[in-house]
């Protein structure tokens, strides 16, 4: 029996909690995207989990907060992840922030990561910049593709997206992430 997988497990999660968050309706739309290349493709909703603030042991399990085995979990199985954040004061969300921080190295070691940032004024990658650098110090891949959503208020208006080139570019984001994460996993299905 090999240990090559056959379908790739992506996980993505949001680092906001308004409700019909941008955030979320961009990781709806990649994760379609993914399951149509093949993926097993799911969305860890942080507004639904009860997470603890991190109080830096990643060895504690935390028996009083189950999601954080559950967190742990997914991210563990994960061949690859995509990460959303809000830009709050130049930066990524303290919920995005807080949710790395319970996870370690030895969770997002080797994993491919997308990053996506919405902001509400015009595009910059502050964001993207903060979010890249936690992933790398954590040992994980960070695609070279990104996608910020400037105006992401105006984007989400008719809960598609309207704009061609934003299309394109989440199909290009979708498909880096198969080839990339394929190919570190040794997946057997890939994207051409």
């Amino acid at each position: 029996m090999s240990d090559i997988p056959t379908r790739l497990r992506v996980v993505a999660i949001g680092g906001s909690l308004r409700e019909n968050s941008c955030c979320y309706l961009a990781l709806e739309y990649l994760t379609n995207l993914l399951i149509d290349l093949g993926c097993e493709a799911r969305i860890l909703d942080l507004r639904l989990m009860n997470l603890p603030f991190c109080n830096g042991d990643n060895q504690d399990p935390r028996p009083d907060y189950p999601a954080v085995a559950e967190l742990r979990r997914a991210v563990s199985s994960a061949h690859a992840l995509i990460l959303a954040t809000p830009e709050y004061h130049g930066g990524i969300s303290g919920v995005l922030k807080n949710t790395l921080d319970l996870l370690s190295g030895e969770h997002l070691r080797g994993k491919i990561a997308g990053i996506v940032s919405v902001l509400g004024g015009v595009s910059n990658s502050n964001a993207l910049n903060d979010l890249g650098r936690i992933l790398r110090c954590c040992h994980a891949w960070v695609l070279p593709e990104y996608i910020a959503i400037a105006r992401s208020h105006s984007v989400f208006l008719t809960g598609a997206i309207d704009d061609a080139d934003l299309r394109k570019r989440f199909n290009n984001f979708a498909h880096s992430l198969v080839w990339s994460a394929a190919r570190i996993a040794g997946c057997n299905t890939l994207v051409a």
